[in-house]
């Protein structure tokens, strides 16, 4: 995965602290995501056997940092330069499909090719 400057993430850290307070910390990257895992496994509970409920959790909250930049871009897009959001945006490119694409196939629903640009081919030019 793509090194992320700390300038973005305490950008981002700052953004949710003032929206969240101390909450926010769970949108640290490298901190487990354990309460929203928790929560979402015991939500599909009903619909999973429990492995696969956590792995689906496991898969949907690993990328929470990755999660917190994207709204933060969408509440305050004038607080991010386009450096950062140039190498936020790769990061995030780098690491959530995958984790996304992981969940959906274990729920019943893998990917699909709906915007005909092939997702699971090789880059173009």
């Amino acid at each position: 995965m793509a090194k992320t400057p700390k300038s973005t993430d305490s950008k981002v850290l700052a953004i949710f602290r003032k929206l969240a307070g101390d909450r926010a910390d769970r949108l640290i990257g490298s901190r487990p995501a354990t309460e929203a895992m928790d929560r979402i496994r015991a939500g599909l509970a009903d619909d999973f056997k429990d492995k696969v409920a956590a792995e689906i959790a496991f898969h949907l909250a690993d990328w929470n940092s990755d999660a917190a930049f994207l709204v933060a871009v969408h509440l305050f897009p004038e607080r991010f330069t386009d450096a950062e959001i140039s190498q936020r945006v790769l990061a995030l490119l780098l690491h959530a499909p995958n984790h996304l694409a992981a969940a959906a196939k274990l729920a019943g629903h893998p990917i699909q090719d709906i915007f005909g640009v092939g997702p699971l081919e090789e880059p173009r030019g």
